[in-house]
């Protein structure tokens, strides 16, 4: 606004104006009357009988100003027109941001013709904001599982501290205004804006690990599972939206809604296992991705670095920016994250393809079922597919969440489509052979494969903080509760070194776990996403939403298939672990 001519900015408010000043009065400035609506017919009501002045009314005082700036739109116009000979159908007074005149909105049947000529426009990328990238997203539409990640004590002041501000006669009457970034934005997205965030909520890490699991269950039974936990998968995410649907709100706060609180802390506890758990793994998979890139790059002659010693210098880098506390200082890092996975996977599929084509099918090691390992495929499948905790803000975020249910079909399949080839190609490319990293299996000699491997490992590490924050927000505010480390900078200093211990608890974490990755990634999938994934929805449709017997008995089998895959691929996994 600052930057248009003064004209154009008066025409402009002029156009806001006309919308909510009545055309049956009209403004004396000096004497002079001055029409509402800006045409003859306004300064008269419908009834044909002269119109009254606005200043007549109570406090109509006040409407001078409004009035004044209409006027001096006119007259602007009005030279325009004397000096271009333009003549537009309609007044600019009548006019609406929709393209209907207001006079055609006031006619009968006048609000619906304007209704669907906005919404003929919806899946316009025009009408609503662009999220760049995942963290874009979160910042834009602001919550995790139902948790506020984006305002901060840290960031402003609460409505709290400000109510409890002595009255005073410099103290604004309206107060100072909290961050409404998210309200802005809420509810704006549109259907391909959601279908994109809703692929970048589930591809990430855990593709990687998808080889190494068909190994360990077999190509058949692999592929069968990967299916199997998709449409299961897609099952609990509808019983969440019904969920949703009756009571509002995110997951944490459904929880509270059905069960209580001690429900919201089991649900949010879970949330923090399962973030910290894909840090932690991030971790081990950039550190060993790293290993295998500097000793195909460096002289055999020089001292390599181990895998603990490259998480340690990733948790160097990780603890300065888990001190940040707005998101969106994330987003950069993450855009170019979401460049490097596509490259990777787009070198996956052609190294892949262009190999079991020489070789005339798959390798000959490839089994069909693996009766002694198959147990981590389900574990490692069920982390792959884990992204329950951004389904709720996605549909928050979008302008027309009726259409929700259907991009997250068609996003489902094609995640399906994307992870069970992946899998499938690669172990029948390298067999027996394969790694829990899959890259490292690619040809160490070549530069390509080098770089690759490089810009995956990167995009992962640069992704950890946008991973790790979630869990840090949920922690910090379950410990320090509401206190400002604006106003108290020893609190600062206490989140800060909160955070900073929580990051080297990761790094501690992911050091015992760097021998064996892939037990590490199924035990996360059984023990912390199982649950987020399978038991609290079924309970919380139960509870909250099943009426018939038929949906409760379906609500109690899911609950209790849940938790015996819980139980058991957990302890089957810990035992795997404890035999190596």
């Amino acid at each position: 606004m600052a930057d248009q001519p003064t004209g154009q900015s008066e025409q402009y408010q002029a156009k806001v104006l006309s919308k909510h000043l009545d055309p049956d009065f009209t403004a004396e400035f000096d004497g002079t009357a001055v029409e509402a609506a800006g045409n003859a017919s306004s300064s008269h009501s419908q009834d044909g009988l002269p119109g009254e002045s606005s200043l007549r009314l109570q406090g109509g005082d006040i409407h001078r100003d409004l009035y004044r700036i209409q006027a001096n739109a006119k007259r602007i116009k009005h030279h325009q027109r004397a000096a271009t000979f333009s003549h537009p159908t309609y007044a600019a007074s009548e006019v609406s941001h929709d393209d209907i005149p207001i006079s055609e909105q006031l006619r009968p049947g006048g609000f619906r013709r304007q209704y669907l000529e906005r919404n003929s426009r919806s899946l316009s990328f025009v009408n609503a904001p662009v999220t760049r990238n995942f963290v874009s997203f979160l910042s834009l539409y602001g919550n995790f599982a139902g948790e506020d990640l984006e305002e901060s004590d840290d960031e402003g002041e609460t409505e709290d501290e400000e109510a409890a501000e002595e009255p005073n006669e410099q103290r604004p009457l309206l107060g100072r205004r909290k961050s409404s970034k998210r309200l802005r934005h809420q509810g704006q997205a549109s259907n391909v804006q959601s279908f994109f965030t809703l692929l970048k909520a589930f591809v990430g890490t855990g593709i990687m690990f998808l080889p190494k699991a068909f190994k360990n269950g077999g190509m058949l039974f692999s592929t069968i599972t990967l299916i199997t936990v998709a449409s299961v998968t897609m099952l609990c995410f509808q019983l969440l939206l019904q969920c949703r649907a009756r009571y509002g709100g995110g997951y944490g706060e459904l929880g509270e809604a059905v069960g209580g609180r001690k429900l919201r802390s089991l649900i949010l506890t879970s949330i923090t296992i399962s973030q910290i758990g894909f840090v932690c793994a991030g971790l081990i998979f950039t550190a060993d991705n790293y290993s295998s890139f500097l000793a195909a790059v460096t002289p055999k002659s020089s001292i390599p670095l181990s895998t603990n010693a490259l998480i340690g210098i990733q948790i160097v880098a990780l603890v300065p920016m888990s001190f940040i506390r707005h998101m969106e200082k994330l987003g950069p890092a993450a855009l170019l994250a979401d460049v490097f996975i596509l490259i990777g996977l787009g070198y996956i599929y052609w190294y892949d393809i262009s190999t079991i084509a020489k070789m005339g099918g798959f390798e000959p090691t490839v089994r069909a079922f693996n009766p002694r390992d198959f147990t981590l495929t389900i574990g490692s499948a069920i982390f792959t597919f884990e992204g329950i905790g951004l389904i709720l803000p996605i549909q928050s975020s979008m302008k027309h969440p009726e259409n929700f249910n259907k991009l997250l079909a068609i996003v489902m399949l094609i995640i399906t489509i994307i992870f069970t080839s992946v899998g499938l190609l690669s172990y029948g490319t390298f067999g027996e052979r394969v790694n829990v990293e899959l890259i490292n299996n690619f040809p160490q000699s070549s530069k390509l494969v080098n770089a690759v491997q490089f810009l995956y490992a990167t995009a992962v590490m640069v992704g950890e903080p946008v991973q790790l924050f979630p869990a840090l927000r949920i922690i910090e505010g379950k410990i320090f509760g509401h206190r400002s480390g604006k106003q108290d900078a020893m609190t600062k200093w206490k989140k800060n070194g909160f955070r900073m211990s929580l990051v080297l608890l990761t790094g501690i974490i992911a050091a015992v776990g760097a021998s064996d990755l892939d037990k590490f990634v199924a035990l996360i999938g059984s023990f912390a996403c199982v649950p987020l994934v399978y038991i609290y929805p079924a309970f919380l449709h139960y509870k909250g939403v099943a009426e018939s017997n038929l949906a409760k008995a379906g609500d109690v089998l899911m609950m209790i298939i849940g938790f015996g895959a819980m139980v058991y691929t957990t302890s089957i996994t810990i035992a795997r672990w404890a035999e190596t």
